[in-house]
């Protein structure tokens, strides 16, 4: 929940950057310029190079090294890996302007939605410029609220079946009631044909939804339970359950982003609201309108199990879609 990505700075060895950028230039030529295809009009900036007639300026050397994150000691380093692939950027550029790439509808499609993106982004982060973030009373009133994510946060170790959902079938589900291991749950399903593959994980209730953390801790021990995520069902049992608390001093910095992380989103979501309600919007297709029932699907469509949670919004994680399966 409040876990924090770490980013290396380390310069990997050229070549293996050189493969990886390369990768990565055919998405960036949808949305380095296509739309301009036979534009000569000569960049700002000082050039650094020139790619058959097409000059690699300073301005966009600088903006690689920004986007990267590039440290101080490593610029001499990572310009001239940056300006490499600004090449190999221009090359791929070329030849797909020289190819009519450029043209194909769905390229183009997809620059405008890159291009509209990029301009709702820039306008948001005008918008709201940079909140404040919050301060040591902020981040200790929600330790202090949330004592089953910090002070009292346990490491949970769980065996598991994962099968695929089309196989949770009510004979499946019966038999599963009836269990009390979970290795007889896999006993039965290897004599009925039902393919699974074993887990053992550790899941810490920092980890997982309060709601869910709150249902599994109080599960009588050896309690067989079954989660839905996407196409797959898990059969899950927890083991054993460890004390693993943190102090307010260990969690603080992940406690300040993800209270400024939410307020960035607050502060989003009311100018979103503030744009809607003073906008004309008609759905021209009313099924699709808020509130409107959904359109009846194909008889050939599959059909969700009923029992299945609906897929979560806002970037739920999948343990959140899961607890609707949570039995």
């Amino acid at each position: 929940m409040l876990s924090q990505m770490k980013h290396s700075k380390k310069s990997s060895r050229p070549a293996l950057r050189r493969s990886r950028l390369a990768g990565a230039a055919m998405l960036l030529v949808a949305i380095a310029g296509l739309s301009a295809c036979g534009d000569k009009e000569k960049k700002p900036g000082q050039a650094l190079a020139s790619v058959n007639g097409e000059e690699i300026t300073v301005l966009q050397l600088n903006e690689e090294l920004q986007r990267a994150n590039v440290s101080a000691a490593q610029q001499a380093t990572a310009s001239k890996q940056a300006l490499e692939s600004l090449i190999d950027r221009q090359l791929l550029q070329n030849e797909a302007v020289r190819e009519k790439t450029d043209r194909d509808p769905r390229v183009m499609q997809a620059i405008e939605r890159a291009k509209a993106l990029i301009v709702a982004q820039s306008y948001m982060q005008k918008r709201i410029g940079t909140p404040a973030r919050p301060d040591k009373a902020e981040v200790a009133a929600y330790y202090e609220k949330n004592p089953v994510l910090f002070a009292q946060r346990k490491v949970l170790e769980l065996k598991q079946l994962v099968f695929a959902n089309k196989d949770l079938s009510d004979t499946l589900k019966t038999a599963i009631d009836g269990y009390k291991s979970i290795d007889e749950a896999a006993a039965w399903m290897e004599a009925h044909k039902v393919q699974f593959g074993r887990n053992t994980v550790s899941r810490a209730t920092t980890d997982l939804p309060v709601e869910l953390s709150s249902k599994l801790l109080a599960m009588p021990k050896g309690q067989l339970f079954l989660v839905r995520e996407g196409d797959r069902a898990i059969l899950s049992v927890v083991t054993d359950i460890k004390e693993a608390p943190v102090t307010l001093e260990q969690s603080a910095a992940q406690i300040e982003q993800f209270l400024y992380n939410k307020r960035v989103k607050q502060l989003s979501d009311a100018e979103l609201a503030r744009l809607r309600a003073a906008a004309k919007i008609e759905y021209l297709n009313k099924s699709m309108a808020p509130g409107a029932a959904p359109a009846a699907a194909p008889a050939a469509a599959p059909v969700a199990p009923a029992a299945a949670p609906a897929a979560a919004s806002d970037g739920a994680s999948a343990n959140e879609r899961g607890v609707a399966g949570l039995r």
